[in-house]
């Protein structure tokens, strides 16, 4: 351990960013254009680690073991490896470790003032996003910390909410199915214009609406469209014979399309 720079009841003002993906980028960006100073990036991959520093306007250090002295320690690593880097990092006594995983539990980290600090958004390397619009979920280890991790991360986002692990793990689940999940239709729609000779451009303007109609209605269950909604069977077995042979995707049509069934039928 080294020395400790602050009392555990103190402002977390000086930060070290341990990370180089794409959430540690877009972190680096937010706390370059924040009051906070950031300190130095922590990361091992050679490539990313210092493009990431120089986003922050900060140092680059590859080894946790010889990381900077920070009031808060903020680990933006793959969910696997959360525990091994917080067990690897120097940190003084009364610093702040914080992940900023959604699906991992508070209790993989070994410090004393532990937390959480949740960015529940899609980040993509070199796509700048207004981080003060990013809803932020936060968890620690106890009051005092609680306090000045909320306080902190208010310096980051106009939305800053409390959320224990389990709740943080629904969050996260949630944005798996309307995020992820969504995107990879987008590239199965793509797939399927393709085969046609059509380019991608064909679904903008319907992916567009279709976003847009869900954030402007009370629940996007309302403004459902489409044949399942309605039962049409004829339309979806004419989809399921150009579908062919492709097992999966057929599968994933006629799962989706029960889904969709089911659930307007309880409108």
């Amino acid at each position: 351990m080294i020395s400790e720079p602050q009392t555990a009841n103190s402002a977390l003002r000086s930060v070290v960013l341990v990370g180089s993906g794409n959430v540690a980028e877009a972190l680096a960006r937010a706390l370059a254009a924040s009051p906070f100073e950031l300190r130095q990036v922590c990361a091992r991959n050679p490539e990313r680690g210092p493009e990431v520093a120089r986003i922050g306007g900060c140092a680059w250090e590859p080894d946790p073991a010889r990381a900077a002295e920070a009031d808060l320690y903020l680990i933006a690593v793959s969910d696997r490896a959360v525990g091994d880097v917080a067990a690897a990092l120097r940190r003084p006594a009364g610093a702040v470790v914080a992940h900023t995983a959604g699906g991992v539990a508070i209790d993989v980290l070994p410090a004393v003032h532990r937390a959480v600090l949740y960015p529940f958004q899609t980040f993509t390397a070199g796509r700048e996003v207004d981080f003060a619009e990013v809803p932020l979920f936060i968890e620690a280890s106890d009051a005092a910390t609680e306090t000045r991790v909320e306080a902190f991360a208010r310096g980051l986002s106009r939305t800053v909410q409390r959320a224990d692990s389990a709740r943080r793990c629904r969050i996260h689940l949630s944005g798996v199915l309307a995020c992820n999940f969504t995107n990879h239709l987008y590239a199965l729609g793509e797939r399927v214009l393709a085969e046609a000779g059509l380019p991608f451009d064909v679904l903008r303007p319907i992916i567009a609406e279709t976003a847009a109609k869900a954030l402007a209605s009370a629940s996007p269950r309302g403004v459902q469209t489409g044949p399942a909604v309605r039962n049409d069977r004829t339309t979806q077995e004419r989809h399921l014979v150009l579908i062919g042979e492709d097992e999966l995707l057929e599968t994933i049509y006629r799962t989706m399309s029960q889904s969709i069934w089911e659930t307007s039928r309880k409108i």
